[in-house]
This record gives C-alpha cells, structure tokens and sequence, in this order.
C-alpha cells in the first residue's frame, strides 16, 4: 500500500483523544500502538486484542511517527545531561 493510502488511516480531530493521531475510526492514538509495540507486543497480538485494527493500521501508526520525524534532529540524552 503507498505511503499517503496509508497515512490517510491516521486523523487528527481536536474533539478526540485531544486531538493526538488516532487511527481513523478509533479512538486508539499512535502512541498507544507505538508504546505497545515498544513494550514488546506483537502485531499479532495488537491486533488480537483490538479485533477491529489491521496490519495496514499499524503500519500506518509506524509510518505516521517516522513521517514526524524526519524533519527533527535527535539528541539522546546522556547520565551527564540529567
């Protein structure tokens, strides 16, 4: 599936979730799938869980963050910084 199909999953609305991306249809954010999935959650079981998602929603969460980033330099932070 082409990149914008699938961006055209994730919506941005100020009345849902306080306007943090959902996937369209849901009120499940793209940071909770991402934070799943950070936490060692498969897509198998994300989507055993959540029976109304498919893969291409998922993909679409990980394609939305890594859209968000690519115009953003990162810094880790390091013992000596905090």
């Amino acid at each position: 599936m082409k990149s914008n199909k699938l961006l055209e999953r994730i919506t941005l609305n100020p009345n849902i979730m306080t306007g943090k991306p959902i996937i369209r249809g849901t009120r499940l954010t793209v940071q909770f799938i991402l934070g799943l999935l950070a936490h060692g959650a498969s897509m198998d079981e994300i989507l055993e869980e959540y029976k109304g998602l498919t893969k291409e929603d998922i993909t679409a969460c990980l394609l939305f963050a890594t859209e968000s980033l690519k115009d953003t330099t990162f810094m880790p932070l390091t013992a000596e910084a905090c």
